[in-house]
């Protein structure tokens, strides 16, 4: 039988039939037509219900939204009008989402997406690019090597460096210390960790980092079954970065007692206060006593692209790894992020092939299959977005962003300290400012000329920060600063103000005055 035969035999048997909702697919010309349509309905209902919308935040608050949007059906029998469903998103989830591009909007590091990594958002979803094997997403894997080479030469790594695209410094962070963690006990205890496992060893190995460093380190340990208690914290100077002679005690320390630090984790960019530490001092010492440097820089790396701030980070060259996150200062949609190793050879402790995924002969061959780099199978094709946005924007323009919201932070810490009502915690190192409501004057009352005392002021700092949400005002951040409740401005947008922040601590010294009021009678 040829094989014209054989397909007219097999086409005469019973064929399923496409169903109607292929129609919902690229491809054809109706699927084509249907996509520019719903581009068009997307693109409108973002614009009319989201980004032309006034304030940070409607202020709903979490039982109400709970109550709508349990209502809503997520399976339904039979569909409806994308134009009527998009419709009900504009009204139940847009409407109470965070608008992010708004100056009021200043409480995580959560950016604005520039305009063209939005465009390559388009793309890279309507492709569906898999970044696990060559074969699913050739023109993307070889982008992302391009990519991440240019990463590489940002932070001045040698030749021979490579890195991987992450979902962000959580991955990133543990990638590192999971490279770390088997290349310590490879080289120390000659024990493959990898096939097998960790050996009488593990409940001594430990990780050293500030007490300011990102909790992603505790989180890592845990999921590398070390244990959080294998985490030692050391104190921070003044400056809120790692104070070395600390470190050098707690090292000393920790050997002294038989246990084996492996890696240090240095912090370019604190979440609270964007503090730095002293990287170069810790290359030093990762490098005197053996031990694997891992910097967290998804929020500080950005100083890389400018020319002003790059010597910040002056000695990160010399880390063995870097987190980096292109979706906080780098302007791009969630999630971006990069993992950067200096000596790619050591992803060998990460290696696996899989003869559907990444053979053994495609290794031999060149082939450019990442999965072998990443912690993830599936994944999107990420490097699109930045690629996009520097070739649009260029270098220059991004770093102009950068430093515009680095100089705004400095202009209004000189503003909190200008306020009698205001203090201000820390000295600025990037663009983050923490700071408290808390007046210099007697309080608000005939009789009473004490100030409020501890646990009031913080009551007060946490319902200034509470009562603006819910009125839709500002959108700040809240932590602790040495156990006192504080307020945080995360300046990202280059849109936003002085202006707009002027504005800001204004609501924030008004509600302060008021509920500072309300306490005292409440005394």
């Amino acid at each position: 039988m040829t094989s014209n035969e054989l397909a007219g035999q097999v086409r005469s048997a019973d064929e399923p039939t496409p169903p109607a909702a292929a129609s919902a697919f690229l491809g054809s010309a109706d699927g084509n037509a249907a996509y520019a349509d719903a581009i068009d309905l997307a693109r409108e209902c973002l614009l009319e219900s989201f980004a032309t919308v006034e304030g940070p935040y409607a202020g709903t608050d979490h039982e109400r939204l709970r109550e709508r949007i349990d209502d809503l059906a997520v399976f339904p029998a039979e569909g409806e009008a994308l134009s009527d469903t998009l419709e009900t998103v504009a009204d139940e989830v847009l409407a109470d989402s965070v608008r992010v591009h708004d100056p009021g909007c200043v409480a995580h590091l959560h950016c604005p997406p520039a305009i063209p990594a939005l465009a390559a958002a388009v793309l890279l979803s309507g492709t569906n690019q898999s970044m696990d094997s060559f074969d699913q997403a050739p023109a993307a894997s070889v982008l992302e090597e391009r990519v991440v080479d240019a990463c590489c030469e940002l932070f001045e790594y040698p030749a021979g460096a490579d890195g991987v695209f992450t979902g962000g410094g959580t991955e990133s962070n543990f990638l590192g210390l999971l490279l770390a963690r088997d290349w310590y006990c490879e080289t120390r205890f000659d024990r493959s960790v990898q096939t097998a496992g960790l050996g009488p060893a593990a409940g001594d190995l430990r990780v050293c980092c500030s007490e300011a460093a990102h909790f992603t380190a505790e989180q890592a340990a845990h999921h590398l079954g070390l244990g959080e208690d294998a985490v030692v914290t050391v104190p921070t100077d003044d400056d809120r970065r790692i104070d070395l002679a600390a470190l050098d005690d707690t090292l000393e320390r920790l050997e002294a007692a038989g246990r084996h630090p492996f890696a240090i984790v240095g912090t370019a960019g604190t979440t609270d206060f964007g503090s730095i530490d002293p990287l170069e001092g810790l290359a030093d010492r990762a490098a005197d006593r053996g031990l694997w440097l891992h910097v967290d820089a998804a929020y500080g790396g950005a100083c890389a692209i400018s020319d002003r701030l790059r010597p910040k980070l002056a000695g990160i060259d010399r880390a063995d790894s870097i987190a980096v996150d292109f979706h906080k200062l780098f302007y791009q949609p969630i999630s971006c992020g990069a993992f950067l190793l200096r000596d790619g050879d050591r992803y060998r402790f990460l290696e696996r092939n899989a003869a559907y995924l990444n053979p053994e002969r495609d290794d031999a061959a060149g082939v450019p299959n990442l999965v072998s780099k990443s912690t993830r199978t599936t994944r999107r094709f990420d490097a699109l977005k930045p690629f996009v946005t520097f070739n649009a924007l260029g270098r220059t323009g991004v770093a102009d962003c950068v430093e515009y919201v680095c100089e705004l932070a400095d202009a209004v810490a000189a503003a909190i300290r200008a306020e009698p009502a205001l203090e201000l915690c820390c000295e600025p190192e990037l663009s983050t400012v923490v700071f408290r409501y808390r007046p210099d004057r007697p309080a608000h009352s005939d009789d009473r000329t004490e100030p409020l005392p501890a646990a009031a002021i913080d009551r007060v700092n946490r319902a200034v920060r509470d009562e603006l949400l819910a009125d839709g005002e500002v959108l700040l951040a809240r932590t602790t600063v040495d156990g006192a409740a504080a307020l945080k401005f995360t300046l990202l947008n280059p849109r936003t103000t002085r202006s707009d922040l002027d504005a800001a601590l204004a609501a924030v010294v008004d509600r302060g005055e008021a509920l500072e009021r309300e306490v005292i009678d409440s005394v």
